[in-house]
Parts: C-alpha cells; structure tokens; sequence
C-alpha cells in the first residue's frame, strides 16, 4: 500500500511542478493570470474504524487561477489598455453573434475594415452611446464591436459667411482714384494693392468638401474723414478666381459683370445699410465641383476711428474630416477626433464582472469563457458599480512573482525526491523480505 501512497504523492509534486512551470514560463505574457495547484489528503472511512489509521494519499482537489491585479507598463498606443481594478474586456469572435470571450489582455489594434480586434482576431465590444458620451443601452444583448471611422460625417457646402470688422474712419481713397465722385477715373483691380483699401481672406469648401479661398476687399468711395456725409464702403467677394456678385439675376445667378455690395455708415459708424444678411451670386471658381453661393452678414461691422481690424469671420462649411487620433478615457468612452475639427463618440469600453472568476474557463491567451461556475457575466462601464479603471497607453502584465515561483519550485522538486525516495525505501523492504523467505 506504501508504493500507492507515495505514488499519489509523485503524481501530486509532478502536478504541482507542471502548475508552477507554466506559470514561470508566462511570467512575460499580457494579461496572464497565475494558477495554484491544490491538494487534500486521502484517508479511508467505516462507521466502525479507529480514528488512528495512516491515510491512503493525496490528491488533487483543483488547480486554481489567481487574478490578482498584475503591474503596468507604459505604452504609446491609446489602443493599449489596461483594467486597474476588477473586470475583464469583452470580445467577440465575429462583428455580431460570435463566441464571447473575456480578456485582461488589452493589447487591442486595427483590422483592415477598421474593427478593434485582439491578438486572435476577436472583436472588442462597446456599449452604445449618444452624442454626449451617456450610454443609450446596458446588457450584454446591447454590446457592439467597435469600429472606427476613417472619416466623419459628410462634405458640407458653405453657405454662409459672418462678418465682424471694422473699417477706419480716416480711410482714404485708393491711390488709382482722384475724387468722391461717379468713378470715371477709377477701376477695381484684385492684382493691384492701389484700387482697395483693405481684404479679409478665409476658406470656404464647394458640395464635395473642396477648399477654395474666398477674398473680400473692401474699398472706401464716398465721404472722407471730417465729413457730415454717410461714410460709403464697396465689398467684393472673389471665390478662388471667380467673383461672386452682390446682385442676381431672376435665376439667381450673378449679374455680368458682377456686382459690389455698398456699406453705409453714419456719422456715429454704426451700420445704415445692408440692414440684414445679402444673398450673393453663385460663383464656380477653378476645381470647384459645383458653383458655390454665399449669404454675407456684415450685421457686426462698425467704422471707427481705429484701425482695420477683422474681429471674426466664419463660415458654415466643412470637408469631410480625416481620422486624426483615438482617444480612449478612465470611463472607457472612446472618442475619434477628425482633421475637420469634429469629433465623434464611439462607444464606452465594456467591463464585465463575475460572482466567481476562479470559475472561468481557460482558452488561451490570457482569455476565459464564461461556465456554471463562474457564473454570468454582469457587464457595465468602466469605474462604475465595482467595475475597475481603464488606463489608455498601458498593458497589465503577469501577475507571477517570479521569485515565489522559483521558491515554489524548489519545494515541489523536494517533495517529488521524498516521495521517490520512500517508494525506493519500500522496494528495499520488499526485496528484503523476498529474499530473508
């Protein structure tokens, strides 16, 4: 019975050998979670037996994983993430209706159709939300993958330009003119600094997002500084190379030649006319893809005696916006931000929790599946209901301590010796008495 026993004991050291051999070989894996082998002893059992028997053993009573929070190391990728705290992200291994895994291993990167996907290919799931980042649906039924755009929203065409500035009150005319009067000896030329005053300069963008600069120049044509006359201003708008008209035909196009806006000013410098927003003509510079028309509102302009200055001057318009960077908060919200300044919410980061994670089922690089009894999954966002922090830039690494396991494996290499050498121990004895008979 004695070579049983110690044989049970063997099988136990070479177990609890290969437990700690695995855990010293992923000592370096993401996300890896340390596992214990453990033992009871085996004894016999009658309602009439002594209560002072030898046992009959050991045996293994289960090997089980420790997730206890492993170190981080710092990262450049927003993509790499880590959980400070309890849970785990969730994948799935496809876009809708795959097999749900669950993983501390946040090394996350980009497919070829722009999925966040693990190391396996899994796809790593988000709660939906709203424009403000709020979560629109909770549960694991309401969970998608998570993909990023390459661009946002659509090309939009300008259609309006806001105007605040001031022009002088001192402002003479142009060189090229030589009085107040019907401009006989006077002509506008964009090329030539000598027939304008002042120009403001900003970017307008045509029906398919194509960037053209839109000018306007603006040029003094009536009353002088001193005068108790309305003080007159004209502004032309050029759109690229083409001059937008102040004034339109009945089909709404411009007049030829296009015609300027006139400003008027009283003597305090506030605004008599235009009165309200002026429609222009459609203008089609250059590589333009379709014409382009503008309303203006100069209704913020004044004439001072200071100096030109343009205060603001926006428009309505955008390109269709280039993913410039991911940005992945504590909460878990990830948002994208576009080369057209807009950003866009994407969806908060999963965690899900269990009753029992010691429970879990292994699959294999650093990921578990759900079983009886870890119990399901309890998901929601991150740093809310007991659920850990998500830190971007940062991985999680193995929370083996090398150093325990090289004293571990010390120990379980003395038990094996000891259980051999009683099994050697027995042989002897056998031999022994075979050969006394």
């Amino acid at each position: 019975m004695s070579f049983y026993t110690s044989l049970s004991g063997l099988k136990a050291a070479q177990t609890d050998l290969s437990v700690i051999s695995n855990n010293v070989a992923n000592v370096s894996s993401t996300g890896f979670k340390k596992s214990r082998a453990d033992f009871g002893d085996l004894v016999s059992s009658s309602a009439l037996q002594s209560g002072s028997i030898a046992g009959q053993g050991v045996r293994l009573k289960s090997i089980t994983q420790q997730f206890g929070q492993g170190g981080f190391t710092s990262s450049e990728r927003a993509l790499d993430l880590a959980i400070s705290g309890q849970g785990f992200f969730v994948t799935s291994g496809a876009q809708t209706g795959g097999e749900v895994s669950y993983t501390r291993n946040g090394a996350f990167g980009v497919d070829a159709d722009r999925f966040v996907t693990d190391s396996r290919g899994n796809y790593l799931q988000v709660l939906p939300v709203d424009n403000s980042g709020g979560v629109t649906a909770t549960g694991l039924a309401a969970v998608k993958s998570l993909q990023v755009p390459l661009t946002s929203g659509d090309a939009k065409a300008t259609t309006e330009l806001d105007i605040k500035l001031n022009l002088p009150t001192a402002a003479d005319l142009p060189v090229n003119r030589t009085a107040y009067a019907a401009p006989a000896t006077y002509k506008f030329d964009r090329y030539d600094p000598n027939s304008y005053n002042y120009s403001a300069q900003t970017t307008v963008y045509d029906a398919s997002g194509n960037a053209q600069p839109a000018t306007i120049y603006y040029t003094r044509t009536a009353a002088p500084a001193g005068t108790s006359t309305d003080s007159k201003w004209e502004a032309r708008m050029f759109i690229g190379n083409a001059e937008a008209s102040a004034t339109k035909n009945a089909d709404g196009t411009g007049t030829v030649p296009p015609a300027p806006l006139e400003l008027t000013f009283d003597g305090t410098g506030k605004m008599t006319a235009p009165t309200g927003a002026v429609s222009f003509g459609s203008a089609l510079p250059a590589g333009a893809a379709a014409p382009i028309s503008l309303t203006l509102d100069f209704a913020s302009t004044t004439q001072t005696p200071g100096t030109f200055a343009v205060q603001s001057l926006t428009q309505d318009g955008q390109e269709a916006g280039q993913l410039s960077n991911v940005a992945i908060g504590n909460d878990g919200l990830v948002t994208a931000t576009y080369s057209n300044g807009t950003a866009q919410k994407l969806g908060k980061v999963v965690i899900a929790n269990f009753a029992n994670p010691a429970g879990l089922r292994q699959m294999g690089d650093a990921s578990w599946g759900a079983s009886g009894d870890s119990g399901q999954p309890i998901v929601g966002e991150a740093s809310l209901g007991g659920n850990g922090v998500i830190q971007s830039g940062a991985l999680e690494q193995s929370n083996v301590d090398i150093t325990d396991e090289l004293v571990a494996l010390i120990a379980a290499q003395r038990n094996f010796q000891a259980n051999a050498k009683a099994i050697e121990t027995a042989n002897t004895l056998t031999q022994t008495i075979i050969q006394a008979s």
